[in-house]
Parts: C-alpha cells; structure tokens; sequence
C-alpha cells in the first residue's frame, strides 16, 4: 500500500527530557505517515510551535517543570488546537486526560503496540475531519455560485445533516440555561476554550469549541472573517478596506470587527 492517498500527521513532540524526546523522535520515524515538525523542551516552547505550525498532533509529556501539560493546553485558542497524545511515566492522570478528549494516554516506557494504535486513532480522526472540512468547502461554493440556501440545497441533495441548524443556542450559565435565538447573535469570538456569543447588546460565555459552534450557524448567514471570529452576516453595514490588505467590518450594533487577510474572498461573495 502507497502513502501517496493516506492522509499525514504534522506532529511536535512536548517533553523536558531531551532522551525522553530524542528516543519518541525516532520511533516515530518508523511512521511514514508522521512528520515530526518540532521538538519541544518545554510547555512554552510548545505553545510558540502550535501558534506557529498548527501541527495536527501533539505527543504531551503531563509533569513538565513551569507549565504542566495540562496547564499548556488551557492557554491554546481551541480553534488551533492539535489532537493531543499525551506520554507520561504516571497513570494518576488517564482520567482527566479522556475528559479533554485526548487520542490516547500512553505510558513510558513505550511500547510499540500501543504508539501505533495511537497513531491510527489519531489518522483516523483526522481524516474524518477532513471529509468533514471537504463537504462544508463544497456547500460554501455551492451556496456562493447558485444563491440558494443550504438547507434548500440539501433538500436537493436529500442531505439532511446539510440542512440541520439550529435555532437557537442553550447557554448554561451555572444552574441556569439562557437560549438565545441564532438569528439575534451579531458575532462570535474565541476565548480559550470558550466562545463568547455577543447578542443584543449582552454577552453569553458558551463552552464548545470555534467548530463545533460553526458547524450549528448556517452558512449563508454567518461566516468566519478571522481564525476567531464568527459573524452574522446580516448585521454587516459597513466594510472598509485598508493598505495592508484587510478589512474592518461595522456592524449595526456599533462593534468593529477585523476581517484577515485569508478571509477576504468572503467579501465577493457576500458584499
């Protein structure tokens, strides 16, 4: 079997003892589907990379002196953060570890067996996203081509996982659950872990990630301008362009939002 069609792994390696990273690097050069990008000394380190690189894996040493593994991945923006194996001497933190979704949770010292079924699960999820991916860059151009509606293009296509959003979000705030009307949210912003849902002059904190929120919007009202930034397209009166190539855009509840320079295609679609 080629490697040619399979899909690949940019990973880094996140470990402060430097056997420890020189000896992961080389077993996973065994892995022809796995190109390790950096090798890390430090949770700091590591952030620097994944801003830099946005690997799609990361393999995590927990107990690091400054900055735990744990502590690493609460100070990266959800929308770029890589799937994550973690690589521990303790077995203490397996739980903890599942609860934030990890791909797997492997114990030094290594065993084969068990590093390959972390890369399989990982090239498996990942693949699965990029058909994900795949389907929404098509609906997009579908919808930007023909000016109908997702859902009356899923209805064409008989998809109703295409023509699925939801009306409203539920918002838990504590013991209590806010649902707010999609249709009245003006934009969308990335805090960590959270995402900061701005409507009618309020903001609901919401715990998901940048994806999974977007997946829940349709399309054709709102659209990404900036890795963390999701806006109501409807509420947009005003787009202004600047020398350096972006775009600010005023919406009518008087907030100024930046559109990077990677989003700017939107702006013949949709202005």
């Amino acid at each position: 079997m080629t490697q040619n069609n399979l899909e690949t792994l940019r990973a880094i390696i996140v470990d402060d003892e430097e056997l420890a990273r020189q000896g992961l690097e080389l077993r996973l050069q065994n892995y022809q589907q796995v190109e390790v990008l950096r090798s890390c000394a430090s949770a700091k380190e590591a952030i620097e990379a994944i801003i830099e690189l946005e690997p799609d894996i990361a393999f995590l040493d927990i107990q690091m002196p400054g900055m735990t593994g744990f502590e690493m991945i609460s100070e990266i923006q959800a929308d770029i953060l890589p799937m994550i194996v973690f690589v521990t001497a303790y077995d203490a933190f397996a739980m903890e570890a599942f609860k934030i979704h990890a791909i797997d949770y492997l114990l030094k010292p290594l065993e084969d067996k068990r590093l390959g079924e972390a890369i399989a699960a990982a090239l498996e999820q990942k693949a699965q996203q990029s058909a994900l991916d795949e389907k929404k860059k098509l609906m997009n151009l579908v919808v930007s081509l023909t000016g109908k509606s997702p859902q009356a293009i899923g209805e064409l296509l008989d998809d109703d996982s295409v023509a699925e959003h939801a009306d409203r979000l539920a918002i838990k705030d504590g013991a209590s659950i806010t649902f707010v009307p999609v249709r009245e949210i003006d934009w969308v912003d990335a805090a960590g872990d959270y995402m900061c849902v701005h409507a009618r002059g309020e903001t609901h904190i919401m715990r998901t990630t940048m994806k999974e929120l977007e997946a829940k919007l349709d399309p054709s009202i709102f659209q990404r301008v900036h890795r963390s930034t999701i806006v109501n397209l409807e509420r947009v009166q005003k787009v202004s362009s600047h020398i350096n190539g972006e775009f600010h855009l005023t919406l009518s509840c008087g907030s100024s939002l930046k559109m990077s320079r990677s989003y700017k295609e939107k702006i013949k679609h949709f202005f």
